[in-house]
């Protein structure tokens, strides 16, 4: 059976992350497990019209690896995904792929001190199991009573069909999200009707976004500082805007008042402005930015259903209001299984617990990243590693700095398991630091756990303060591992530094 020090799950920006620092730092023994045909993760998987992120592309790309040549200053999704599969040739990445492989189980031998992974190509067994699976990965369809009787086509956002014709089509969309207010635009020139189903409407800031210059653009090439003072600029511009998310009154004030005075000035009728006002606090629910979906709703186009979809006759969609909607095509853009992770049940610890088990009250990790009674198995992009402000990228090289840290310690001990108490003491830690923020402040949204009411998603602190508790691996709170006879010696290299691995850090 095959064997390598290091199985990495997922080929998204974690995954690819990961693998590039492990190989950077000398390791060659790995592996990465990607159930797609392609790299990209999210950026794979999410190709619906008008897809792009929402951080400025500079800094949703890895410090490490950058790119002078973003055409925007937000990148468009496909330019995203390229971004990732350039950085698997250019990081000579090849031979460590294993595309359209789905990882079916997880199981630590605790007599071998080996994690015993099962994937849809074969099993293996590794010293240590990097999970990088993201979150957003399993698309939520709302149970909707007589769903099935629908006779048009439906489609979630997140598994977009370039084969199925739009135009002249009554297309619906359900829900209000990230997605939705992307897609919503490009429909409205396309669909004979679009009629969107708002459960509860989002805060919408404007999108500062533009298209770089040839200037600015041969300078980036040619200057590598000027890439990084950028990135830089637009990580600390990220960094002021946590303020309206810890509670602080005054910034929330600001932010409500910047959201209200665009809706303001792009919605002219008031009936529509009230329907399109949200009811909680802003920053509750993830704040959006678009310069184009209040207009389409404005412009006749597109017809706002100002409640929830909830159920499905035929051909009609009837609205918890009672309004009742002919359709010929459903565009479900209600998000994902973010709080219980998909694959949790197919990982077993110590004793034979699942992780999603262990999760049964909402995820939690020390550090974020490790669990106890899961030894050597390191999430990344899990627990509390979100942010509802700055990049995930830059959190993500936090973990992979912390990681490196303990895959070098794991030469001296062979086996790291954080204790019990290491993982309760970080979660009530997370727990205090959650209650002012606006999070917490009565909404319900993705970023909380609906078993337990928990922050699970969302670090509740900026991202320099989970860079300075998280960027740095300590052996202290972790077990001591006990004496095993059956126990090869199979060590991962460490690289000769941190930083040697990951550029990272300003």
């Amino acid at each position: 059976m095959t064997h390598v020090r290091v199985a990495i799950i997922g080929a998204g920006f974690a995954g690819l992350g990961a693998a590039i620092a492990l190989r950077r730092s000398g390791e060659e023994s790995f592996v990465v497990i990607e159930r797609g045909e392609s790299v990209g993760g999210t950026w794979r998987d999410n190709t619906y019209p008008g897809v792009a992120c929402d951080v400025p592309s500079h800094l949703y790309s890895y410090s490490f690896l950058p790119n002078p040549g973003w055409s925007n200053v937000f990148a468009r999704g496909g330019e995203i995904h390229a971004y990732l599969r350039r950085a698997v040739v250019s990081e000579s990445l090849g031979d460590h792929l294993r595309l359209g492989t789905a990882m079916t189980a997880l199981r630590w031998d605790d007599e071998w001190a080996v994690w015993r992974v099962t994937t849809s190509g074969g099993s293996l067994t590794a010293d240590a199991v990097i999970l990088a699976a993201g979150r957003l990965t399993e698309p939520r369809i709302p149970d909707l009573p007589g769903i099935e009787t629908f006779t048009g086509d439906m489609m979630h956002t997140a598994r977009w069909r370039d084969d199925l014709e739009l135009a002249g089509k009554r297309v619906a969309v359900v829900g209000t999200g990230a997605s939705a207010v992307q897609l919503v635009p490009e429909l409205a020139g396309v669909a004979a009707s679009v009629t969107v189903f708002q459960r509860s409407a989002p805060w919408i800031v404007p999108r500062p976004d533009r298209a770089y210059s040839y200037d600015e653009l041969s300078e980036f090439a040619s200057d590598p500082d000027a890439v990084e003072r950028v990135r830089t600029a637009q990580f600390w511009e990220g960094e002021a805007m946590f303020a309206a998310r810890a509670g602080d009154p005054a910034a929330i004030a600001a932010a409500r008042q910047e959201a209200l005075d665009h809706l303001h000035s792009q919605v002219a009728d008031a009936r529509l402005r009230a329907a399109l006002t949200p009811d909680y606090e802003i920053g509750c629910k993830r704040r959006l930015i678009s310069n184009d979906y209040y207009p389409a709703v404005a412009s006749g186009a597109v017809q706002l259903e100002p409640s929830a979809l909830a159920s499905v006759d035929q051909g009609t969609l009837v609205a918890a209001s009672g309004e009742r909607y002919d359709a010929d095509v459903v565009i479900f853009a209600t998000g994902f299984e973010s709080a219980e992770q998909p694959y949790a049940h197919l990982v077993e610890g110590i004793g034979g617990v699942t992780l999603a088990e262990h999760w049964s009250n909402g995820m939690t990790a020390f550090a974020s990243t490790s669990v106890h009674g899961f030894p050597n198995l390191f999430v990344v992009n899990g627990p509390n590693a979100g942010l509802g402000h700055n990049s995930a990228i830059y959190m993500i090289e936090t973990q992979l700095q912390y990681v490196l840290g303990a895959l070098g310690h794991l030469t001296e001990v062979g086996v790291l398991e954080v204790s019990a108490e290491a993982e309760r003491s970080y979660a009530a830690e997370i727990d205090r630091m959650a209650e002012p923020t606006v999070w917490l402040s009565g909404c319900d949204s993705w970023y909380l756990d609906p078993r337990s009411g928990r922050l699970t998603l969302l670090w509740p602190g900026s991202a320099k303060e989970f860079r300075e508790r998280n960027g740095t691996f300590d052996p202290a709170p972790y077990l001591r591992p006990p004496v095993r006879s059956n126990t090869q010696t199979r060590t991962v290299a460490p690289p000769a530094s941190v930083d040697q691995a990951l550029s990272v850090g300003w």
